[in-house]
């Protein structure tokens, strides 16, 4: 029997160096050549997000998504890199998409969101495409992740989503998103993506619960403080269940030592993001009182991540939002060099993040991406267009 062969177009991945006009001059060549249905653009300055989506946008027309948010950085086909725009493109032959704001985090309207999410619970044009699956790209300086997330699985729960907290370098401080050209704030966008590529989900972090079980017995979630963990005061707490003595605790003891919440059998890194007082500690997710935790230890990074992406099938591209606590733990190891090889040779791009979504939860120190494997019975396209026409500059 003779298998029928179609070409197939794979994300295109473009890492441009300079300021806006030189991002875009550079990158709308390879793009109308690629002819995509969305872009995926991560700019390391949050002045820049705008004027690139726009100049993006505009050339590409309206049947052509541009979505954009800063970053604490990017990475493409290699180690992180705090000065390039990374743009990833994903071709009309193979993938479909549509996207909708959702705005006022603070305010939390979740019936808006709701509204919002409901025309794409079904995604037009998309018909020939059997898989799906969801990026949100979110405000990371909100502090409302955890219900943006689960507002999202409330009302697409079978669909498979991904994403990142935009980011403003290590500043911590505004972060910008754009959608057309058009930027929002304290906002996030959610996008649905339709494809004939086999997809596979990667959640990934290098630490194992360890110690005694620890108790939030005082909590305050919306402003993401834990006041108590054990009746005791929870910097006091902390400081001796990680054997350090409390004028001793620092980012990098905070750093190797993350809280770790448990939820149905699996387990969920939240990071600390310093002391708050001299008794509670700050985090960055919120947890309820009442909630179990335990203490990670950390363990190699480059070895979780080398085992985690040597053991799936050789993908096309990777789609990667990776915490920048982690990429702090690559340096301080001293194993830039080892990842950067790794996302080479795996395809990774994405952008480091203030924090990752997947599954309905908010997340900290976390690896989580989507792995795109040629369609079956598909040939790939050679020259331009492919995923491997790739530009650095």
């Amino acid at each position: 029997m003779t298998v029928k062969t179609t070409e197939y177009f794979p994300p295109l991945t473009l890492a441009l160096g300079g300021g806006p006009a030189e991002v875009v001059t550079s990158a709308l060549p390879a793009l109308r050549r690629c002819r995509p249905s969305l872009v995926l653009i991560f700019c390391p300055r949050g002045a820049d997000v705008r004027e690139i989506c726009a100049g993006i946008s505009a050339p590409l027309g309206p049947e052509c998504l541009v979505l954009a948010c800063s970053s604490a950085g990017g990475f493409a086909y290699g180690g992180y890199d705090d000065e390039k725009t990374i743009l990833i493109a994903f071709p009309a032959q193979n993938f479909r998409a549509g996207a909708v704001w959702l705005e006022n985090l603070t305010q939390t309207p979740v019936m808006e969101w709701m509204r919002a999410l409901r025309p794409l619970e079904r995604l037009d044009g998309a018909q020939e495409f059997p898989n799906h699956f969801g990026v949100l790209l979110i405000d990371g300086a909100s502090g409302h992740e955890e219900l943006v997330t689960a507002t999202c699985e409330a009302v697409i729960p079978s669909l498979m989503v991904v994403g990142g907290s935009a980011a403003d370098g290590l500043r911590f401080g505004r972060t910008h998103l754009a959608m057309q050209g058009e930027e929002r704030e304290v906002a996030a966008i959610f996008c649905r993506i339709a494809t004939d590529f086999a997809i596979e989900e990667i959640i990934l972090d290098h630490f194992t619960p360890e110690g005694e079980r620890i108790v939030v017995t005082e909590g305050d979630p919306e402003n993401r403080i834990i006041r108590e963990l054990n009746a005791e005061p929870a910097a006091l707490e902390y400081a001796r269940l990680v054997g350090v003595a409390p004028e001793d605790l620092s980012p990098a003891v905070f750093a190797a030592h993350p809280l770790i919440e448990t939820q149905g059998g699996r387990h969920f890194v939240r990071a600390i993001r310093g002391r708050e007082g001299e008794e509670g500690l700050s985090l960055m997710s919120a947890i309820e009182t009442g909630a179990i935790l335990g203490i990670g230890r950390a363990e190699s990074l480059a070895e979780r991540l080398a085992a985690r992406l040597n053991a799936m099938p050789p993908a096309e591209m990777v789609l990667g939002f990776d915490c920048v606590l982690r990429r702090l733990a690559v340096e301080q190891a001293g194993e830039e060099g080892r990842v950067a090889e790794l996302y080479a040779r795996h395809r990774v791009a994405g952008f480091s993040t203030y924090g990752e979504q997947h599954g309905g939860f908010h997340v900290n120190q976390t690896f989580v991406g989507l792995a795109f494997r040629a369609p079956e019975s598909h040939a790939p396209l050679q020259g331009e267009g492919d995923g491997d026409a790739r530009a650095h500059h």
